[in-house]
């Protein structure tokens, strides 16, 4: 039996040998059109091992951001409770911040400055698609009321998002923003918008990622108004200022309150980003893991097949041989 099967393997080797010798010439003689053979056997299972391969590095890398973003998020959750009460006095000056979803913006003044606070890096799910879309929402209905807006964007994602759908409204950007940002930053910031002609808008609108936990955030915007008016719109007419003081007085107060609220935003944002790369990246890694056991599964199939067509083969030219 030993010896049948050993003949059958000589046979088999040996008739691929002549076919293969045989092929070009009988090329030569007729001329049909030659397609390449596909790839059979070991070379898919090689391709199929390597893409398992692929996946298992995907799926470490994913796991590794998920942790680093939890310890992260720990860190931003803590900045973020510090400053809610630095924060607490601009809602009495300003009012408490709106949903972006289903908003009207039927409060918003005749000419405003809208500030997208997106971040430079990806990888975070929705963050950053969400504030460019309800930026664009936002500009469609202002400009259906009749009122104009001009941009200005935090964050490299941000305005290349809004860069293809409205450039021509974007009027200066900042990116290189660390995240999560320092009260200096901030100031530089509100320093910038100041210098872009925020005074000369009737309100400045901060659209930003609210955190509310470790699965959800929400978009919300701020309206900050100049401290600017006469009359009965004349701002705090409870106070008392030294003379020819009160404008100088105001100006350092409205950089002082656009500061604190885009300080705020910062450490809101942060943490938002941080709990949406933390999902994501856990998202990734389930994904990746389900990818691997099909393509396990297509590695085996192949591999059965491969074994199954080699014994068919042997078996065959076992037969053959006892034909004869």
């Amino acid at each position: 039996c030993i010896l049948t099967v050993r003949n059958g393997l000589i046979l088999t080797m040996a008739l691929r040998l002549v076919a293969t010798r045989a092929a070009p010439r009988a090329l030569s003689q007729v001329s049909i059109p030659v397609t390449q053979t596909q790839t059979r056997g070991m070379a898919t299972e090689k391709q199929i091992w390597n893409q398992i391969q692929s996946t298992k590095n995907i799926r470490k890398i994913t796991a590794s951001m998920k942790m680093v973003s939890a310890a992260k998020l720990k860190g931003d959750e803590n900045r973020l409770t510090a400053a809610i009460p630095f924060n607490q006095w601009t809602t009495v000056v300003n009012g408490e911040p709106t949903l972006v979803a289903d908003a009207t913006y039927e409060e918003l003044p005749q000419k405003c400055l809208l500030v997208p606070m997106t971040s430079d890096k990806g990888l975070c799910g929705g963050v950053n698609s969400f504030i460019t879309r309800g930026v664009r929402n936002c500009v469609s209905k202002l400009h259906a009321q009749g009122k104009e807006a001009d941009i200005v964007v935090i964050g490299d994602k941000g305005r290349a998002q809004l860069n293809r759908v409205s450039g021509e409204l974007i009027t200066r950007s900042a990116t290189g923003v660390v995240s999560p940002g320092t009260f200096s930053l901030a100031a530089a910031l509100s320093a910038e918008l100041i210098a872009a002609g925020a005074q000369d808008y009737d309100a400045v609108v901060l659209v930003y990622n609210s955190f509310v936990n470790k699965a959800t955030y929400q978009q919300k915007y701020k309206i900050i108004k100049p401290f600017t008016g006469e009359g009965e719109d004349e701002p705090m007419m409870a106070y008392e200022f030294e003379p020819d003081t009160k404008g100088e007085v105001m100006a350092d107060m409205y950089e002082y309150l656009l500061t604190s609220q885009i300080f705020h935003s910062f450490m809101d944002g942060a943490a938002s980003e941080q709990s949406a790369r933390m999902t994501a990246m856990e998202n990734a890694s389930k994904n990746a893991g389900e990818m691997i056991d099909k393509l396990t599964l297509k590695y085996n199939r192949a591999r059965q097949s491969r074994i199954t067509t080699e014994l068919i083969e042997i078996i065959s030219g076992a037969s053959a041989l006892e034909d004869q």
